[in-house]
């Protein structure tokens, strides 16, 4: 990683407040694995549910109201605790359906297929695709596309509740917009 890449990193990190591991110097914080993350945090925040476990069944994710907008109950007879319930926001959705959605994005947003194939991590072994370059102007568009669509999303949340519990989602729903 080249010097000004890493200072550029820990800049971030620092401003975020991010700590790495459980705050126990020398210990890091185990990596999630894939079916841990889809199966504990990215469907229960897509569908509303936690799934089947012996011997629980099935379940709504239990929240509680402080902070607003809500955060998981945890622990013994959290369902007991709770005070709402997470809704689903998109039933069947999938950490590789997001692709599909990512690439129906560049679509809408006319990116070359070159590029779309290069942000998904593909490689075209066509003759065609040996010849064509990815330019400068490509990735300007995508990336005013792809401002654009986010911009229209945090608009969107801030429509719902212009603040929240995630530091990050807070500071983006505050800040000043245009």
């Amino acid at each position: 990683m080249k010097e000004e890449t890493r200072l550029r990193v820990e800049a971030a990190i620092a401003e975020l407040g991010y700590v790495r591991g459980r705050g126990v110097p020398g210990q890091h914080a185990a990596h999630w694995r894939r079916s841990g993350f889809a199966t504990w945090l990215f469907q229960p925040a897509a569908t509303g549910w936690y799934p089947k476990k012996a011997p629980q069944v099935a379940r709504p994710v239990p929240l509680l109201t402080d902070p607003w907008p809500g955060v998981p109950a945890r622990g013994r007879n959290a369902a007991s605790r709770a005070e709402m319930c997470w809704v689903p926001i998109a039933q069947g959705l999938t950490p590789h359906g997001l692709r599909h959605t990512n690439k129906k994005i560049m679509r809408d947003l006319r990116t070359p297929p070159k590029l779309m194939d290069e942000r998904l991590g593909h490689l075209d072994g066509s003759v065609q695709a040996r010849y064509d370059h990815i330019t400068p102007g490509m990735r300007r568009r995508l990336m005013e596309g792809l401002t654009e669509v986010w911009e229209a999303a945090l608009a969107t949340r801030r429509a719902m509740c212009p603040t929240s519990p995630v530091r990050v989602l807070d500071e983006l729903l505050r800040a000043p917009q245009g």
